[in-house]
């Protein structure tokens, strides 16, 4: 969105309103639930949601818009609800992919692009790893900008303002990983047994103060010892997803600095994995006795797997300084780029993160735009 169009949208707001999308985008999400809520508990599990996949705790100025993100859209009419899709996000992937080829096309995997081949400052095809070239009339990014900018092209073709300005995007990893197979269900202390509270989402937040320490670890370097904790058990919701009577549970963990003060993630990935399961274990007593097997993702390892700078999930910070006509660089928001048929798409650019599908759409309308 550019600066006028945001102008003349914010306008239409009304008073009240523009008021009210004043406060979400400066304060903190633990100041402006505490305008909402008493219950320490209830405003602690919201105000997590102002920080996942962010460098920030939740009395960082900035995290109550990162709390709307995450709670905009709906899902067949129901306002910000989240939907689990069937065999879990490689599912979704796996059916985009299946409409795409019933289209014709063809989907290359384990297919590394080195670079975008330029010619009289016009994208006109990628180079793989393997050395292959493949030659299009356009050529779109989904990588996050730095990737986008600052690897696949050389610098020097692109403007200064704009190599300036991706050098400076923030987009530091906060957050990790774990991913357990279960021999039998989790008994939750609070509520022991089975019951439709097992296909639902559990938040380890019990205090706002708890979440505030767990960010402390990360300013200075280091993992949350005691971590904010998004757990679900997908095996619950599809029954496909683990054998019978075996389950998965799948961890989101913060804090995980992607730069730590002392070692490298390939030492201390364990180390953060035992943390997480120490701490799971205080509220799910049998926990520990089930286990059958786990992976640990740190902010390096799903770098190094899924090609995310730092392994950053938004690819860069949802502040206000990185948000609309900003993301991810000013005068660079409408999905073209400096060369010519060469696109930009993901989560680094507007709306930003999330499985939305909205940058990606975004960027086909522009795209269609130039094909008229």
């Amino acid at each position: 969105m550019g600066l006028t169009g945001l102008a003349k949208h914010m306008r239409g707001l009304g008073e009240e309103n523009l008021y009210l999308l004043t406060k979400l985008m400066t304060m903190s999400s633990a100041d402006f639930l505490e305008e909402w809520f008493e219950t320490e508990v209830l405003k602690a599990t919201l105000s997590s949601s102002g920080i996942i996949g962010t460098f920030l705790g939740p009395r960082s100025p900035g995290t109550a818009y990162v709390l709307l993100h995450h709670y905009m859209g709906e899902i067949d009419g129901a306002f910000r609800a989240w939907g689990f899709a069937k065999g879990g996000t490689g599912g979704l992937a796996n059916a985009i992919a299946n409409s795409a080829k019933a289209f014709g096309v063809e989907i290359r995997t384990e297919a590394s692009v080195t670079n975008v081949m330029v010619k009289n400052g016009a994208a006109i095809g990628v180079v793989l790893q393997n050395g292959e070239e493949y030659y299009a009339n356009v050529i779109v990014s989904s990588l996050d900008p730095k990737l986008t900018f600052l690897k696949l092209v050389d610098p020097k073709q692109l403007p200064d303002d704009l190599v300036s300005a991706i050098q400076k995007f923030n987009i530091r990893g906060s957050s990790g990983k774990v991913n357990l197979a279960l021999d039998a269900l989790p008994n939750f202390a609070c509520m022991p047994g089975a019951g439709p509270h097992l296909a639902g989402a559990f938040s380890i937040s019990p205090s706002i103060n708890y979440l505030e320490r767990a960010y402390d670890d990360a300013k200075y370097g280091d993992f949350s010892h005691k971590p904010y904790i998004d757990v679900i058990l997908p095996s619950v919701i599809d029954p496909d997803m683990a054998p019978p009577g075996k389950h998965v549970m799948s961890c989101f963990v913060q804090y995980a600095p992607y730069r730590l003060r002392e070692g490298t993630w390939e030492q201390k990935r364990e180390a953060f994995g035992d943390a997480v399961v120490n701490t799971l274990a205080e509220y799910i007593p049998n926990l520990k006795d089930i286990i059958l097997h786990r992976q640990v993702m740190t902010p390096w390892d799903i770098e190094q797997t899924v090609g995310l700078s730092q392994g950053n999930i938004f690819q860069g910070e949802l502040t206000l300084s990185q948000l609309f006509f900003l993301r991810p660089a000013a005068g660079y928001a409408k999905f073209r780029t400096p060369i010519r048929n060469y696109y930009q798409c993901g989560s680094g650019t507007h709306p930003g993160g999330g499985i939305t599908g909205a940058p990606g759409r975004l960027a086909a309308l522009e795209i269609l735009k130039e094909a008229k």
